[in-house]
């Protein structure tokens, strides 16, 4: 069956420009925690890139099943940013069906019994001559408050107070 979960996040950031501009910008691939019926693994760790038709599960190298492709996509992935604000909803489609994991005997579930999603953001300096954007991620399992530091000029570049949540939609 079909299933969807949405993903809601949210930064404070100086976006507006200014002092400590560094336009903070999500970038389209996500990390998930999902159950996966292909390899009948529980809690695998699935790469979702925007636009892509299918995700790439981590698989299981103990139980001799590697990465591979399976059904799980983004659906949807909306941007609302405001002059101290970046927040981003993400809906990610995925196919789920009932099993028993191969390696420890739980059932697998959707959403996984331990959701977690790793979000990839980026930056860019203005005091930096080379305008390749510094990658950062933020998480639902990382101590909040948590903040980034630009690698070039140390000023802040974003803080997160909340973790992200994952609802399973109806």
């Amino acid at each position: 069956m079909q299933r969807q979960l949405e993903i809601a996040a949210e930064l404070t950031a100086r976006l507006g420009g200014g002092e400590g501009f560094h336009h903070v910008h999500w970038r389209s691939q996500l990390e998930l925690a999902l159950d996966c019926f292909v390899c009948e693994r529980t809690g695998r760790t699935t790469v979702l890139e925007l636009g892509a038709e299918r995700a790439l599960c981590s698989g299981s190298t103990s139980s001799g099943f590697p990465s591979h492709y399976t059904a799980a996509r983004i659906a949807a992935f909306d941007v609302t940013s405001g002059d101290d604000r970046l927040a981003l909803r993400a809906v990610v489609s995925f196919w789920w069906a009932p099993f028993t994991d191969a390696r420890t005997g739980l059932r697998g579930a959707a959403p996984t019994l331990q959701p977690w999603v790793r979000l990839h953001l980026a930056y860019n300096c203005p005091d930096e001559e080379a305008k390749d954007p510094h990658p950062f991620t933020t998480q639902t399992n990382a101590i909040r408050p948590t903040s980034e530091s630009c690698t070039h000029c140390t000023r802040p570049v974003a803080t997160s107070t909340r973790a992200p949540t994952i609802r399973l939609m109806d």
